[in-house]
């Protein structure tokens, strides 16, 4: 019965430069009769190194980085199962905590997200759901048993494909960061649930999925990319006006503090800061 249930759901993985992680993940995968494999013009050997550890799983090389929500789009596009776990790299979650996530979601099949515990790491919950943030903010403890939320990260969720219909996956303007956001947002507005189960933990070794010979160009990039996005997601969903006034408010600060950096020499931190100034003012509604 346990085989069963992970006969209903893909795991679909988005890597770039992600060789390092894939041990991490063999305890779930080895176990797991589908598998996709979406990666993004990994330098490191990730797609062969893929294929001989689960020879079952599908692998698509775009050879070139597409981005996380339009990566992930292709690979769900080849689920043939009611289930899929987007599962980030750099998370670990058990077989049997897997299993318990598709139990959960057979017995409500309304919902349209089941998420896991992140832990920052094992036996340290971080709240990793909350409340849509365009309608008020959240407050108080985390989940001590299954709640429904307006968000999840998007890290490790069970997405019952089916309940996505009208609504659509992710959005392929974000190209990293937001995307997460803007979906749950839109499965809320349609009233499709997204429910938090506690019971079952994922590890989240956070930023840890990608190792690169240029780790100042991914600081400049994650930069770069959350400006950016930050900005879509406010012009989709408040409205341009407002992403304009957030645009000069963001750019005038980072301005402001990027010879602070400089002076303090945090190298990564500056390179960050540099990318968020570019996304802010190359960003066009």
């Amino acid at each position: 019965m346990a085989e069963d249930l992970l006969n209903d759901v893909t795991v679909v993985l988005v890597t770039f430069h992600s060789a390092h992680c894939l041990p991490a993940l063999d305890g779930l995968l080895a176990h797991c009769p589908h598998v996709v494999i979406s990666d993004n013009g990994s330098g490191d050997g990730t797609p062969g190194q893929a294929r001989a550890r689960w020879p079952r799983a599908t692998v698509l090389e775009h050879g070139r980085n597409l981005g996380f929500g339009t990566a992930n789009n292709r690979a769900i596009a080849r689920v043939k199962t009611p289930f899929a776990f987007l599962l980030n790299p750099d998370c670990e979650v058990t077989p049997d905590g897997l299993r318990e996530l598709v139990r959960a979601a057979q017995a409500m099949p309304e919902a349209a997200v089941v998420a896991p515990q992140l832990e920052g790491a094992p036996g340290r919950p971080d709240v990793n759901y909350r409340w849509p943030s365009t309608l008020w903010p959240s407050r108080g403890p985390g989940a001590e048993g299954p709640a429904c939320v307006g968000f999840v990260v998007g890290a490790a969720m069970l997405l019952r494909l089916e309940r996505f219909e009208g609504v659509g996956f992710f959005d392929e303007r974000f190209f990293l960061y937001y995307e997460d956001d803007d979906l749950c947002l839109r499965l809320f507005q349609h009233q499709r649930p997204l429910v938090v189960w506690p019971a079952v933990a994922a590890v989240h070794r956070a930023r840890g999925s990608v190792k690169g010979k240029a780790p100042w160009k991914s600081e400049y990039l994650r930069g770069y990319h959350h400006a950016q996005s930050k900005l879509i997601y406010t012009a989709k969903h408040r409205s341009p006006a407002q992403a304009r006034r957030q645009r000069w408010s963001v750019l005038l600060g980072t301005t402001v503090a990027l010879p602070l950096r400089a002076i303090a020499w945090s190298p990564r931190l500056l390179a960050r800061m540099a990318g968020r100034w570019m996304g802010l003012a190359r960003w066009r509604p």
